[in-house]
This record gives structure tokens, C-alpha cells and sequence, in this order.
């Protein structure tokens, strides 16, 4: 059985497993990481591409101004470690500034990785290559071929937002556990804004993001056979300024219900399940999240709005605890 079947079936039982206890808590919840199947994905790439949508495009306005200055002030020639590589379209350039040999892209999407590899090898035949299909939020092995290396983490895309400040300290402590103590960190920071620009980033004109999230009750019904009617349920986004974040949800749109073998859940109308946050930091409070996961933060760069941040972070000796 090959390594991305074993992982895909590991996902699922994730899944089930989460859905489970998600929906039996007094606040339901189903955990983000699991809206990135196939469809998914490619319903989040959209996403990226959207006018609304800032954070992907001001990323790889700040990587293409600075990546060359990252790799001077690292090092060139570090294999260079993607957690949540998506479709990497923004990673070529990153990689070419640093002068990476080899690159090690990580994405809970087997589907999206295999993509991301065959672009990868297209556009730069000399790269090696090694896509490690699994959940990066626990600590993982790397391809033996890359195990010794000097190694540079690469994580893009502000996805600790949708985390707790507690989940992104232990997902930041997981990353570098699976990097090595020595290998710095050049990580996305969505900054706080207007609540205009929030919420229309996250709620978009064309409904895709909306299709996202309520994709969630989707997975559920193909991947785990769960009883649920979509069509009572719809998208509900809003910032919450005590919690400094953009919360996600489904809502009941009338009494229902959602089965799974041994377990029945009754909602009524108005009801909420709560899928994802976009957690935005201050520069202040990005660097007190970097000592808490155990990294210093070494430099920030910033767009001229001011609206995003991308930052180089280095271990420290001693973690602080959180």
C-alpha cells in the first residue's frame, strides 16, 4: 500500500473521528484543516485569485521584494520545507531567490501535492523534488534524502490564523520539531485592518467562499456517509473584534438534523456550526507568538498599506512556555 493511500485513510478516520466529537460539544465545531479534499482545495484556490481576497496576492508582491534578501540573510542553498503547500504557485520564485537544491512540500492533500510536484518538476527541472503527503500540525518525518540537510521552513499563506492562539503555538512547536532545531521559519502574517476590508475578503460577491465552507457538510456526506441536508444549512461570516478574528460558520437555516452510524444531532433553525477563523495579529503580537512556539522573530517585512507581513523567524535555545 503506497504512503499517500495509508495517509488519505489516516485523514478520514481524522475526520470521523473529529466530526464526532466536533458536533457533541455544547458549541459545535468541525475543525478547518478538514475542508482541503479535493474539491476543496480547488474551491480555495479560487479564493486566492478572488478581488476581495488580499492576503495571496500582497504575500507574493512581499516574496518577490524580498526573497532575495532572505536568502542572503539565511544562507543560499538550504532545502527549503512547505507546510501547506497548496498548489505552490507562489513558491517558485521563493525558491530560485534562495537557491534552494531541494524542496519538500507537505500538504494534507494528496491530490494537490501530486499537482504541485509535477508543476514543480516542470518549472524547475534541476529541483528535488520530495512531496510528503501528511498532517503537518503533528510533527513529521522527513524523506530521508532531506533528513541531514540545511533546512529552511517555508509557510505561506497566514494559515495559523485559522488556528486558537494555543493550536498555533502547538502547531508552530510541531513545525519545528519536524524542521530540527536549527532551521528558521519564513512565515505569513495577516495584520489587522479595517473590518470592511475583513469582511469582504471573507464573505466575496461571488459566493465562492460561502461553497468553501459549507463544503464541509459535503465532505461529510461523500466521505463518511454522514445524513445531512445540505440545503438547510448556509454560510454565516462576521468579525469578532473581542477574539481579534474573522469567524466562519454554517447556520441552520430551519430545524434539522445530521446522521452518522451511532450518532444523530438535532439543530434548530439559527443554529450554528462553527468551521474556521482568520485570526489577524498585530507586529507586537505575531513576535510574543513566536517566542511562545520557541523562535525568535529576526525581521518582518510589511506591504505599504501596512495590511500583511512576512517574517523570518530563528529558534531559540530555550522555549518559553506558554
Amino acid at each position: 500500500m503506497s504512503n499517500a493511500i495509508t495517509a488519505e485513510r489516516a485523514v478520514l478516520e481524522d475526520f470521523a473521528n473529529a466530526v464526532i466529537a466536533g458536533l457533541s460539544k455544547a458549541e459545535r465545531e468541525i475543525p478547518a484543516r478538514f475542508l482541503y479534499d479535493r474539491a476543496g482545495s480547488d474551491l480555495f484556490e479560487q479564493i486566492t485569485n478572488l478581488p476581495e481576497y488580499y492576503p495571496t496576492r500582497t504575500e507574493i508582491s512581499l516574496i518577490q521584494r524580498h526573497a532575495a534578501a532572505i536568502g542572503e540573510e539565511v544562507g543560499r542553498g538550504r532545502t527549503v520545507v512547505e507546510f501547506g503547500s497548496g498548489s505552490s504557485a507562489k513558491t517558485p520564485p521563493f525558491l530560485s531567490a534562495v537557491g534552494a537544491p531541494r524542496y519538500v512540500p507537505i500538504d494534507i492533500s494528496a491530490h494537490f501535492l501530486e499537482t504541485a510536484a509535477k508543476h514543480m518538476r516542470a518549472a524547475m527541472p534541476d529541483l528535488d523534488v520530495l512531496p510528503l503527503p501528511g498532517d503537518f500540525t503533528q510533527p513529521l518525518a522527513l524523506p530521508q534524502a532531506a533528513r541531514n540537510d540545511r533546512k529552511l521552513g517555508f509557510f505561506p499563506g497566514s494559515t495559523i490564523g485559522n488556528m486558537s492562539t494555543r493550536e498555533s503555538v502547538d502547531l508552530l512547536r510541531a513545525i519545528r520539531a519536524t524542521l530540527g532545531d536549527s532551521a528558521p521559519l519564513i512565515i505569513g502574517i495577516d495584520l489587522k485592518k479595517e473590518v470592511e476590508m475583513l469582511e469582504a475578503a471573507y464573505d466575496d460577491s461571488r459566493g465562492v467562499t460561502a461553497e468553501f465552507i459549507t463544503g464541509i457538510l459535503r465532505r461529510m456526506q461523500e466521505d463518511l456517509g454522514a445524513g445531512v441536508e445540505i440545503d438547510d444549512w448556509a454560510y454565516d461570516s462576521f468579525w469578532n473584534p473581542e477574539l481579534g478574528r474573522v469567524e466562519m460558520h454554517v447556520k441552520a437555516r430551519r430545524d434539522t438534523a445530521i446522521d452518522m452510524p451511532g450518532h444523530h444531532w438535532q439543530f434548530s433553525a439559527g443554529e450554528h456550526i462553527h468551521v474556521s477563523n482568520s485570526h489577524k495579529y498585530s507586529l507586537e503580537e505575531s513576535a510574543i507568538l513566536a517566542r511562545a512556539a520557541g523562535y525568535l522573530r529576526k525581521d518582518a517585512w510589511t506591504d505599504d498599506e501596512g495590511i500583511y507581513s512576512l517574517q523570518l523567524w530563528q529558534p531559540m535555545d530555550d522555549d518559553l512556555s506558554w
